[in-house]
């Protein structure tokens, strides 16, 4: 497993160049995370520019968009500025329920409400970016490769610790094992740890699951 100078797990090496236009989004998406998130969320903001860098590079090696994935990545956790009662009041001011009492789930909120209000301050990016900024904390039984390549590389950008599970889902992608597989690793791990730690489990997280384990159960057999 690749590792940097820091002792750090390096995502896949792949060469990706940016047109100048593409390059004029990226910097300026991170100029403006960087004045709503660095001073306020300082650590938030560092997982975040590392998840776009882990999107980006997974993107490339397995034929996805490089620069919407970084995009989607610098964004996805916009709404992690707010605190948990913010989160909650943004999430029913703009119409998202999951159907539970909102402080069970208010972890969850964070990307379905950025994917709802930004599309305002970011009109020209294609909407398969805020789909994979809405799916990113809970995931779907029906994801695209983008949505999966940014579903990933939030759970395993370099800065995490290298625990088992994490371990697991790097190797993978190391290994460039197909991404459908890598998902459902990190999926799996991600609902595991919510029972290990006797959190509270969203009910359609187990619905995803259930989805998710009867199909690759089919494709088996």
């Amino acid at each position: 497993m690749p590792f940097d100078a820091d002792g750090l797990w390096s995502p896949p090496k792949v060469k990706v160049s940016y047109t100048k236009l593409e390059r004029k989004l990226i910097e300026g998406l991170e100029a403006d995370l960087s004045a709503h998130m660095e001073a306020a969320k300082p650590k938030r903001y560092a997982h975040s520019l590392s998840v776009a860098l882990t999107a980006e590079r997974m993107a490339a090696a397995y034929g996805v968009d490089p620069c919407l994935a970084r995009v989607a990545g610098i964004l996805h956790d916009w709404d992690k500025v707010l605190s948990p009662a913010e989160q909650i009041a943004r999430a029913k001011e703009l119409g998202v329920d999951l159907g539970v009492a909102p402080e069970l789930v208010q972890p969850l909120f964070h990307g379905m409400t950025a994917a709802r209000h930004l599309p305002e301050r970011y009109p020209d990016l294609p909407d398969c970016v805020w789909q994979a900024i809405d799916r990113h904390t809970i995931g779907h039984s029906c994801m695209t490769p983008l949505d999966m390549v940014v579903f990933v590389a939030d759970g395993i950008e370099p800065i995490r610790r290298d625990v088992p599970a994490i371990h697991e889902v790097r190797t993978l992608v190391d290994e460039r094992a197909p991404l459908e597989d890598v998902y459902w690793t990190s999926f799996y791990h991600g609902v595991s740890y919510v029972i290990d730690t006797e959190r509270y489990l969203y009910p359609g997280t187990l619905d995803i699951y259930n989805e998710l384990a009867l199909r690759r159960r089919a494709d088996k057999d």
